[in-house]
């Protein structure tokens, strides 16, 4: 039986880079590559400080002045209640 395929043989000399297909497919991990190299810079460069050494200390003072600071800062779910109820807040009393 003979072939009766008629399509003619491609070129011999056509080389892997002429080929649309394979840089497609090569595209693909190199944009990977690049969007990992970037993405590390960015979080190279945006490098959160390291916590101080005394921060004990500094939260116990942040917390005292919170204590000693006047009503205006109230807690959330008095304040919240406050505002639903329409229970007008109290003037300062100088």
């Amino acid at each position: 039986m003979q072939s009766t395929d008629t399509r003619p043989a491609p070129p011999a000399d056509t080389s892997w880079w002429k080929y649309i297909h394979v840089w497609m497919v090569i595209s693909g991990p190199a944009v990977v590559v690049v969007a990992s190299l970037f993405t590390f810079y960015l979080a190279y460069e945006g490098m959160d400080t390291l916590v101080d050494e005394d921060y004990y200390r500094k939260g116990i003072e942040l917390s005292r002045s919170a204590e000693t600071a006047s009503g205006n800062l109230a807690p959330a779910l008095q304040a919240r209640n406050h505002a639903a109820t329409g229970v007008a807040a109290k003037p300062e009393q100088k």
